[in-house]
């Protein structure tokens, strides 16, 4: 459970790298994903970690979409990978 909450807290953080008026949005789309998939079974580690590229390849989307330095999610990349 560690895990999963560390990602959630740093997508979080990349939130506040949005424009304003943008990251209520995104910030409740995160805790939705986040609260969608907390039945998934934590010994399926095959299913974790889709679930876990999938939050580290949409954040880099977003953040793309709003033209912020994609390396603001580097510490996001090593926790999702490892």
């Amino acid at each position: 459970m560690e895990k999963p909450l560390r990602i959630y807290g740093e997508v979080l953080r990349l939130v506040r790298r949005l424009p304003k008026d943008t990251r209520a949005y995104y910030a409740k789309y995160a805790r939705e994903n986040f609260v969608n998939y907390r039945e998934v079974d934590a010994h399926d580690s095959t299913t974790l970690n889709e679930l876990f590229l999938r939050a580290y390849n949409h954040s880099i989307w977003v953040l793309e979409k709003y033209s912020v330095d994609q390396s603001a999610a580097d510490k996001l990349k090593d926790i999702c990978h490892a």
